[in-house]
């Protein structure tokens, strides 16, 4: 009597098992999860949960923010004489010119007020330049476009007087600027991104309807998860930003999730398998992974909750969110689209790419040079490392530094008036904010304090600057006083006279009246304080990282050599891009091509590590499917490779064509994004994939997964689905073969 237990099948395999034999509901099931998603996002609407930067930048931000402080923006006009040889005293011109641009400005009051002049001020005249300040006037929720009226209003003054330099900047008019290039670099990314992924999967799979497939789950993914963010969004600062990321996260794995199931599906049925069988296969080895790869990607994620920076909690949070709803979706709505579609996967094919596409074969290209490295690990391994430190040997002098106004391209007007208002009165557009709270605020103390203040711009050698300005809100609770300080804002000088400010210059002043407390805020404490956060917490924020990743894999592959060979390759991967993005944005160098000016640093990016294990965890299941069963290590580390060269390939360029649009947009930040991502991706599927990987696991030899401990684990070449096998063992899951699979072969026949 036979008293073996039938095997258990992975659940993966018994939740797309389910999913296939249950299509419909599990079909309509996603797409009524994609609905609700949308419509709980709609019951819940848009949560506006404020960012704040961390330190003591943070804790003056959150004052500012309180109800009782109404602070709008602040503008600046600056007139200047074009010739060095005229100045504001002796050039009548130039001052019938600001007593113009004041009086258009008080003619104005729903949108300007509080106008400063050098008509009052004398500190607001500097050789040849003159400056006219004001705030917005308004809910400063609306100041971007409160302000037109001012724009308008200098234009003209301008326009009369073509003989002099007349321009605006300040908060709302860049917020308008930056507003308006952002909708349309957004718009264009939208309108390209979606038809240059649809042509690639086209060329990939050489049918419309499979290459509908992976764009239908990566999109239900992203939007589900974009509407669902509503939620975490009552507590979590999420923005348009955030949005942005998930788009951009949730196509990419969407995509590259559907390639891999899509592609396996087909291979086992072009080898003469059953839709069902093949779906059984596909879960058992893509689906699992899939689910690994995802797992992976989370937690390089989460460890953005450790850096303690309120930005990256909400983008944490969406970039998980639509990973894990994408792996869902993987595990349940592809199986069950696939099942139903059945042979009319391949239905829609295109002229002279349809038949050829459809059969799925081994690289010749990538086979032929994984048996190359394995012959020679060390040499062919060898050059690679070298090639890819010297890339990352750059990311050693790396500088993260805010771009600043020079976000925007150098062709806007405001970026040259912001410029030219800077270099005039260095720190006026953007001056520290030093919030004061306390008692008896509007008392003879902290009058004398800030009197004092004003001392202390000679005693700091122009580390702080004039005109300094106070505001009172809430009935003497909050006292803002805006200190301008020297350099650009987010360099070297700028970071040098802020810790002037708070070390030296407030506590021989503020500091010494009782019953106050002080934070300084602004754009140079902000990105000081932001960068010095960053700073303390990369390493810890590395540890949980690449302790967890190592952990997961390790339990996955059951090896210790595979997840320490994943982690420094891709850490090395990490290192090059990174030192790409120094060499082209810090250096300076491609600006021409970009269009972009560089500025000397670098914006503080996330953490990429993770976001291209896809590749690589689904290059080692494949190899690690050959070794079980029964092949060489060398046969299967090429095997494997070769098998996997269409999908990874395929998954490679359609996400750097993607990556790459946005190298073309305005913003700086997006330039960077989209060639960092484009270049690690590119670098990932090329040199790590084709050379590194495979001379990593040779030097392994024979010992990568002996089956005789796999099999004392449990884990035998049995369990493990292969079209290398004629036939695998059927598990207890549910995989049997019913009339409409039947159905699906006759009708797969009649196709053929």
């Amino acid at each position: 009597m036979d008293t073996t237990r039938p095997v258990r099948a992975p659940i993966v395999e018994r939740v797309a098992g389910w999913s296939a034999r249950h299509r419909k509901t599990a079909v309509f099931g996603w797409l009524l999860l994609v609905v609700a998603a949308v419509m709980i996002g709609h019951q819940l609407g848009t949560s506006h949960v404020n960012s704040y930067d961390p330190g003591q930048a943070g804790r003056a931000e959150r004052v500012l923010d309180r109800p009782v402080v109404q602070q709008p923006d602040a503008e600046s006009v600056l007139v200047q004489a074009r010739s060095a040889g005229q100045t504001y005293a002796s050039d009548p011109e130039m001052r019938q010119a600001v007593r113009e641009v004041v009086a258009a400005l008080r003619a104005l009051p729903k949108s300007a007020t509080g106008i400063e002049s050098p008509l009052t001020n004398h500190g607001l005249v500097s050789g040849r330049s003159a400056l006219v300040t004001f705030n917005v006037a308004g809910k400063p929720g609306n100041d971007d476009n409160a302000v037109v009226p001012a724009l308008d209003a200098v234009a003209a003054v301008q326009a009369h007087h073509p003989g002099l330099k007349v321009e605006e900047a300040g908060g709302a008019s860049v917020d308008r600027a930056i507003g308006s290039i952002t909708g349309k670099d957004f718009r264009k990314a939208e309108v390209t991104s979606i038809p240059v992924s649809l042509v690639l999967l086209l060329v990939v799979f050489g049918a419309l309807i499979a290459a509908g497939i992976p764009l239908l789950l990566a999109g239900t993914a992203v939007i589900s998860a974009i509407s669902l963010l509503a939620i975490p969004g009552r507590w979590l600062p999420v923005d348009s930003t955030t949005s942005s990321i998930v788009l951009l996260v949730g196509m990419a794995v969407g995509i590259d999730y559907s390639l891999f199931y899509l592609r396996r599906t087909r291979e086992e049925r072009a080898a003469g398998r059953s839709t069902a069988e093949a779906l059984r296969i596909a879960a058992h080895t893509s689906g699992r992974a899939i689910v690994v790869s995802g797992l992976t990607v989370m937690i390089a994620l989460a460890g953005l909750f450790l850096t303690g920076i309120d930005v990256f909690s909400g983008v944490a949070i969406g970039t998980i969110l639509v990973v894990g709803v994408a792996v869902l979706g993987s595990l349940t709505f592809l199986p069950a689209i696939l099942s139903m579609l059945g042979p009319w996967t391949d239905r829609g094919r295109i002229p002279f790419l349809g038949r050829r596409r459809t059969a799925a074969r081994e690289s010749k290209f990538w086979g032929a040079l994984a048996r190359a490295v394995v012959r020679r690990p060390l040499v062919w391994g060898g050059v690679a490392a070298i090639a890819l430190l010297a890339l990352a040997a750059p990311a050693l002098r790396l500088n993260l530094e805010d771009p600043g106004i020079h976000s925007l391209p150098p062709d806007v007007p405001v970026v040259h008036s912001l410029a030219d208002i800077s270099q005039a009165f260095p720190g006026g557009p953007e001056p520290a904010e030093v919030v004061v709270t306390g008692a008896d605020l509007g008392g003879k103390q902290v009058s004398a304090a800030v009197a004092a203040l004003h001392g202390q711009v000679a005693a700091t050698h122009g580390a702080i600057r004039e005109p300094i300005s106070t505001a009172m809100f809430g009935h003497d609770q909050v006292l803002v006083v805006s200190v301008p300080l020297a350099g650009s804002g987010t360099d070297a000088a700028s970071n040098s006279a802020l810790a002037t400010l708070r070390d030296h210059a407030l506590p021989a002043t503020l500091g010494k009246v009782p019953g106050i407390s002080y934070a300084v805020a602004g754009l140079t404490a902000g990105n000081h304080d932001f960068d010095a956060q960053l700073a303390k917490t990369v390493p810890l924020v590395f540890a949980f990282v690449l302790g967890l990743a190592f952990l997961l894999l390790m339990a996955s592959f059951r090896s210790v050599y595979i997840p320490a060979l994943s982690i420094g390759l891709n850490l090395l991967s990490v290192g090059a891009a990174y030192g790409l993005m120094v060499l082209i944005f810090q250096d300076g160098h491609l600006e021409g091509p970009l269009g972009f000016t560089a500025y000397g640093g670098i914006t503080a990016w996330l953490p990429r590590f993770g976001l291209s294990m896809d590749y690589h965890v689904f290059i080692l299941s494949r190899i690690r499917e050959l070794r079980l069963g029964g092949a060489s290590a060398r046969q299967a580390v090429t095997g494997g490779i070769a098998s996997s060269a269409g999908v990874v390939t395929s998954a490679a360029a359609i996400m750097v064509a993607v990556f790459s649009i946005f190298a073309t947009l305005s913003l700086i930040e997006f330039k960077m994004f989209g060639v960092a991502m484009a270049a690690a991706v590119l670098i990932d599927a090329t040199i790590v994939r084709g050379v590194l990987l495979p001379a990593g696991l040779a030097l392994r030899g024979e010992r990568i997964w002996p089956r005789r401990g796999l099999r004392r684990a449990g884990e035998s070449y049995g369990e493990t689905a292969s079209s290398t096998v004629s036939e695998p063992p059927r598990p207890t899951n549910g995989w049997s073969r019913t009339r409409e699979t039947a159905d699906s072969m006759s009708a797969a026949r009649r196709t053929e």
